[in-house]
């Protein structure tokens, strides 16, 4: 009889009280710490006035993840990915943009791929909303990310619409937390965010793309209550703070 002797190896218990840590840059900016590598979001930083207590050359991700072209998602991405040399993943034509402008560091993705990074899978996945860069060019399909890792798994859908879609995320993978939109008018709202969480059956919803401009202003009590009414917890993290789940 052979014994399997784990070296250096955590515990079932320590590997299920791992826990990754999520800071909030504004809009929907977020970066996600796993397994000791930092994966940042759609960074709009310094041309947003809410987040104008966050020093930008402090943030160093190891990654930059893309989901669309969108200035407001896309705007500090070409400074954060050269002072960091952080690997940027994309869609192809936002790869192509990035590209004559001298970023190097890019793995470009499409929708239905996956990729094996050192911190786990991403998977991308449709998001339905429109896509040019900041030039007018096209930027591609947007999407949105699922992320597996042996932390927990999450989904960012990016900005999105109510999508049928989301039901097959919700049938294949099981997730610790999703980061929805819930601002409206160029998103999803509310109501229909509710109704995504029930798609993807996760209970975690942290909200993106609210109050940076007039028009996605929320009543975040409103929010709050239409979450908890169907048993789900709605997370709105305060620009700069940093939680874990």
């Amino acid at each position: 009889m052979k014994t399997l002797i784990l070296v250096n190896s955590p515990s079932l218990l320590e590997i299920s009280n791992l826990r990754m840590k999520i800071t909030y840059f504004g809009h929907s900016c977020f970066q996600v710490e796993v397994n000791g590598k930092k994966i940042l979001f759609d960074p709009f930083i310094s041309p947003n006035p809410l987040a104008a207590k966050i020093d930008i050359k402090s943030i160093q991700p190891d990654y930059i993840l893309l989901s669309h072209g969108h200035y407001d998602h896309i705007a500090d991405a070409e400074t954060i990915a050269q002072q960091s040399n952080a690997q940027i993943i994309c869609s192809w034509e936002i790869s192509e943009w990035l590209s004559k402008k001298g970023i190097q560091n890019i793995h470009p993705m499409n929708i239905g791929g996956k990729w094996m990074c050192d911190f786990g899978k991403v998977k991308c996945v449709a998001a339905i909303h429109s896509s040019s860069l900041p030039d007018g060019s096209y930027g591609g399909s947007a999407m949105g990310f699922i992320i597996e890792t042996s932390q927990g798994n999450f989904y960012y859908s990016g900005d999105t619409a109510l999508t049928y879609d989301m039901k097959l995320i919700g049938e294949f993978r099981k997730l610790s937390f999703a980061l929805l939109p819930i601002g409206d008018n160029f998103t999803m709202g509310v109501d229909n965010a509710v109704i995504a969480s029930d798609f993807i059956k996760c209970n975690t919803i942290i909200g993106l793309h609210f109050d940076t401009f007039e028009m996605i202003k929320i009543d975040r009590e409103d929010a709050f209550r239409k979450f908890a009414y169907r048993g789900k917890k709605l997370i709105l993290i305060e620009i700069g703070n940093t939680i874990e789940l």
